[in-house]
């Protein structure tokens, strides 16, 4: 058997908490600024490049949303830290009597019982503190859809204003010169649009994803093919969360 839980455990410690949801990721990486006009050189007119979540992450609304987050839900993220303290010491002898175990060249079948046993334990621990991050990670998922909201808008506006016809995603583009990038315009577009966003999302409020999959599964369920929508903008970003707490 190959020593994988080393490495497994400490991966699992680093994920438990869903460091960052990919908006605040995209945070600290501001966008580019565009360059002087001196420093353009020539210039293909008409295109654009934009980094849309980027664009979200470092609007003041989601920057400012990260910093009440921290306070308004604190309690959540104390707990979540609380729980993984808990789990890192359960595991940890665990890991400890497997790795000796093995070094020991016990049999495969107590060392395979002993490493299903430590998956468990790590799964069920994760399963528990994402389930305790739920309400911050709602939170996160309340203000980046304000946002989202509005991003056609401001993509609309920024392009109309720089004459542009063609705006890719820097995903789409293999190199491109500063003076072709955006992204800093658009986010001035949604400080005017969206100045700031409400953290707190209403009892009854779900996610665009989650209502949109509810849509669909009655769409099937009447025997109707899904509505035809016109393609967002952007899409938002996969495994929300909240922000971790101080010290991770």
């Amino acid at each position: 058997m190959t020593n994988l839980f080393k490495f497994a455990l400490g991966s699992a410690m680093a994920a438990a908490l869903i460091a960052q949801p990919s908006f605040a990721q995209a945070a600290k990486k501001p966008p580019v600024a565009a360059a002087p006009a001196a420093q353009r050189g020539t210039v293909a007119a008409g295109i654009g490049v934009a980094d849309m979540q980027a664009a979200v992450a470092n609007t003041n609304a989601y920057r400012n949303s990260v910093q009440q987050r921290q306070q308004a839900y604190k309690p959540v993220y104390d707990a979540a830290q609380a729980r993984l303290t808990q789990l890192q010491a359960q595991l940890k002898p665990m890991a400890d009597q497997f790795n000796s175990d093995r070094a020991a060249k016990k049999p495969d079948a107590l060392l395979q019982a002993e490493y299903d046993a430590i998956q468990k334990a790590q799964a069920q621990g994760e399963a528990e503190i994402k389930q305790i991050l739920a309400p911050a990670n709602l939170s996160d998922e309340y203000v980046v859809e304000q946002i989202t909201d509005k991003l056609p808008q401001a993509v609309q506006n920024v392009m109309g204003r720089r004459g542009l016809t063609l705006l890719l995603n820097p995903d789409a583009v293999i190199l491109s010169a500063q003076p072709y990038d955006v992204t800093a315009a658009l986010v001035a577009e949604l400080n005017i649009l969206v100045p700031s966003a409400q953290i707190t999302p209403p009892a009854s409020w779900v996610p665009r994803r989650e209502r949109e999959a509810q849509q669909q599964q009655q769409q099937r369920a009447a025997g109707t093919a899904p509505a035809t929508t016109a393609p967002r903008t952007v899409t938002p970003a996969p495994k929300p969360a909240g922000p971790q707490p101080e010290g991770r």
